[in-house]
């Protein structure tokens, strides 16, 4: 009799330990398939200056041009 409870508590264990691992979003538990890649950051869409803005150079030539005729 004392073999089948050690028995049944070593299964109980086991059971409990296995269920443990295996469980998700615990650190260390459960087995991880690959891993998702990581985004990388992204680059602003427009530049952060406006002397380094297209846009704004090509508006900036066209008001000089404008003002004046002619180039500065």
């Amino acid at each position: 009799m004392p073999f089948l409870v050690l028995l049944v508590v070593a299964v109980v264990v086991v059971v409990l330990v296995m269920r443990a691992a295996a469980a998700p979003g615990r650190p260390g538990g459960g087995v991880r398939g690959p891993r998702a890649p990581r985004p990388r950051p992204q680059r602003p869409t427009r530049p952060l200056a406006p002397d380094d803005d297209p846009e704004f150079l090509r508006e900036l030539e066209r008001r000089t041009r404008r003002d004046d005729g002619s180039l500065s």
